[in-house]
């Protein structure tokens, strides 16, 4: 597909599951919570309540393992009719907290790709989810020396996107965010007239994943984060 980025001066990367893994290890802690209480319901029954749970407390919560820590000991206690055991909630609490100590697993040519690209653009990480989280995966992902500047959204739709770049004084024209979700990193800034490109992630948060008909939207598709360097020099 040919695209024009002849004025592109900023760049936008997202930070989860386009930098680094991260839908990985909360696939992994479903499957953790499902074997916590298969005694009370079936696999695929608490799958599906933990993922309305999430949802559900998404306004109060927001994105993120902490949110996710609390859905998943709401949704034992709904699902075991207030009947798990104190054991069991304490055992979810570590499913959480491993999680948050997690090693943070850089993708494929992250730190090339980020090396070649900051000599000439500007390079911002456009995240969402918790705060302390993702402050602390960036300083132990040893990527924070490539960005200007870092924010943690707690949403990624036409307004956040908007308003940030008003704040930041960036010209709509002149940026391009690069994401693994058409729904949060794609579609919303092409809605607002930037420029986006799709990095698909094997594993994809239902909540993420939307259809499209084909050419409703302008955006690049690559395999793998360093293929963008075939359109950026």
């Amino acid at each position: 597909m040919e695209i024009d980025y002849s004025k592109i001066k900023v760049i936008g990367f997202d930070a989860d599951d386009t930098l680094w893994i991260n839908e990985t290890y909360f696939r992994e802690a479903e499957e953790k919570f499902s074997a916590l209480l298969e005694g009370y319901e079936t696999k695929n029954k608490i799958d599906q309540e933990l993922f309305k749970m999430e949802i559900k407390n998404l306004e109060l919560y927001g994105y993120g393992v902490k949110g996710f820590m609390l859905s998943m000991v709401e949704s034992a206690l709904e699902l075991s009719n207030n009947q798990v055991s104190q054991q069991t909630i304490e055992d979810i609490l570590n499913l959480g907290k491993e999680m948050l100590r997690q090693p943070v697993e850089l993708l494929e040519d992250v730190r090339k790709v980020l090396r070649k690209l900051s000599g000439n653009y500007r390079l911002i990480v456009l995240t969402k989810g918790d705060l302390l989280d993702q402050e602390r995966k960036l300083e132990k992902s040893g990527l924070s020396e490539f960005f200007h500047h870092v924010e943690v959204l707690s949403d990624k739709k036409e307004e956040n996107y908007q308003h940030l770049l008003d704040h930041l004084e960036i010209d709509v024209k002149e940026f391009l965010m690069i994401g693994n979700s058409l729904k949060s990193d794609v579609l919303p800034l092409i809605d607002i007239g930037a420029q986006a490109v799709h990095v698909p992630f094997h594993t994809t948060w239902e909540h993420e994943q939307v259809k499209i008909n084909e050419g409703e939207y302008k955006y690049l598709k690559i395999n793998k984060l360093s293929d963008i360097l075939e359109y950026l020099k």
